[in-house]
Formats: structure tokens, sequence, C-alpha cells
């Protein structure tokens, strides 16, 4: 059995953000001591580090729901795990192509000053007035 702290240590995830988890539901909540201390099992850590990685990869609260609802049916198809998967992938690829928008505006408006100060700074009037971008960002 684990603390809290244990887990959180082992995992590194923070001790709020496990209390969080369990009132998600994405974990089950901790059996407790007669002190009222949280006591976890290996099942509860290997849980914890499952929902980390996912987090880790940007999945969201609900898809992590849903494969945790997945995971406890083993002999089922996955296609609904790989439809998550791909479904976060085009999400991630947008939002590469979204910071590649803005790091090329971002490298336009600063690369155009040359103003010695802040009145007459490109940067500051490009921020100010957004036709003086270049695409949508």
């Amino acid at each position: 059995m684990y603390t809290i702290g244990e887990i959180s240590r082992r995992t590194g995830v923070k001790v709020p953000t496990i209390r969080y988890y369990e009132q998600m539901g994405l974990m089950a909540a901790a059996e407790r001591t007669p002190g009222g201390q949280r006591r976890y099992c290996r099942e509860g850590l290997d849980q914890l580090g499952f929902i980390k990685h996912a987090r880790d990869l940007g999945l969201s609260i609900e898809a992590i729901r849903d494969l945790i609802r997945l995971n406890a049916h083993p002999d089922t198809p996955c296609d609904e795990a790989d439809r998550i998967a791909a479904e976060h992938l085009v999400s991630v690829r947008n939002r590469i192509e979204q910071l590649k928008r803005l790091e090329a505006e971002l490298q336009r408006i600063s690369t155009q000053c040359k103003a010695g100060t802040v009145k007459d700074c490109y940067v500051i009037r490009a921020l100010a007035d957004h036709s003086l971008c270049e695409n949508e960002h």
C-alpha cells in the first residue's frame, strides 16, 4: 500500500492533482486508514501512471475517462480507442499548423521593427492593428 505522497513521488503527479482525479472519477477513491489517510494499492499507482502518460500526450480528461472505461473491458474491439487517438492526432496536427502560423507572424513582425523607440515600434503597432498582420493566426 502506498500513501498519496508516495504515489505522487513515484509518478510525478502533485497531490492536489491526484485528489482532483479521484473527484473526477478517473481514479477510484483510495482506501482510508482509521486515521483517514489515503492508501493506494499497486493498481492505483498503475492507474495514475496511465492517466499521467495520457495527460502528457495532451489527451483530455473526457478522452482519458473513455480510455479507462475501455480498458476495463479487455476483450472488446479497440476501434473506439483507435478513434480517440486518431481524433487527438488531428487536433495536435491542427495546433502545430496554428503554431507555425504564429511563429511565422511573430518572426515577421519582430524583424520588421527598425525603430529605436517604442513610439515607432512595428511590434507595438502590429499588436494594436491586426490589419498589419500578413495572415490569420
